[in-house]
């Protein structure tokens, strides 16, 4: 089975050890605090979004507003799960195994990343959407409990539309990296199913790097969410506290 070289240790998300893993690259622990980084991607109209939505006078709590209860935090889950679910059983990241086949088959063609690429991409949409739709309805929900939390809604907002541009543009570089990870794996099976040719009559699995790519993609996928839903999870833990 191809397996990817193990690589030195990496705290942090998910997402940045799979991605460290897989362009085979020891990445350095960051030398800049978080916010010595975010302080470099805002620039002077964010910052003076955030001291007002830090300093300005705390938005009025809506009358009449809905709360947050069981059925929301079920409905959190709900999306979650959705999402979840979406990635894992789409055709392109299915390994032949999942299909319910004895054996990995070998493509019939010549596999084009491009295929794969605009999958990734469709995932990146339907994720974009689905946690920015919950986020809003979350800081809605939040905005309705108490004048500081209201505070803590709008925020989060400015801090949304301020990251917005900066984070697309990075998790757009995801599937450009994967390329590489695709074209590695693409080379090295290739040359292995040439160097050991079938026995007659045995059952090979030629085509076993496409499975281990397509695993690989739903994996780096799967931890983009987690990345996505952070924000999520800090807006469901203030509306969780007494």
């Amino acid at each position: 089975m191809l397996q990817a070289p193990q690589r030195t240790a990496l705290s942090g998300p998910e997402l940045v050890r799979l991605l460290a893993r897989f362009a085979q690259v020891d990445v350095p622990e960051p030398r800049q605090s978080l916010s010595d980084r975010l302080s470099q991607w805002l620039g002077w109209t964010d910052a003076i979004a955030l001291s007002s939505a830090l300093t300005g006078a705390p938005p009025a709590v809506p009358a009449g507003a809905r709360t947050f209860g069981s059925a929301e935090e079920a409905e959190c889950a709900r999306i979650r799960t959705s999402l979840v679910h979406t990635i894992s059983g789409d055709s392109a990241f299915v390994t032949a195994r999942r299909r319910g086949s004895a054996h990995v088959a070998a493509p019939a063609a010549p596999v084009d990343y491009a295929l794969f690429r605009q999958r990734y991409q469709a995932m990146q949409q339907s994720m974009e959407t689905g946690v920015g739709n919950l986020r809003g309805r979350l800081r809605a929900l939040l905005a309705a409990r108490t004048p500081a939390m209201g505070r803590l809604a709008v925020l989060d907002a400015v801090m949304e539309r301020a990251l917005a541009e900066r984070e697309r543009s990075l998790l757009a570089s995801l599937p450009v990296l994967l390329a590489g990870h695709f074209e590695r794996l693409r080379d090295a099976g290739q040359q292995a199913e040439a160097a050991q040719p079938p026995t007659p009559g045995a059952p090979g699995v030629p085509g076993a790097w496409l499975d281990l790519f397509r695993k690989d993609m739903r994996s780096v996928l799967l931890a983009e969410l987690d990345v996505r839903l952070q924000p999520v999870e800090g807006l469901l833990a203030a509306l969780r506290a007494r």
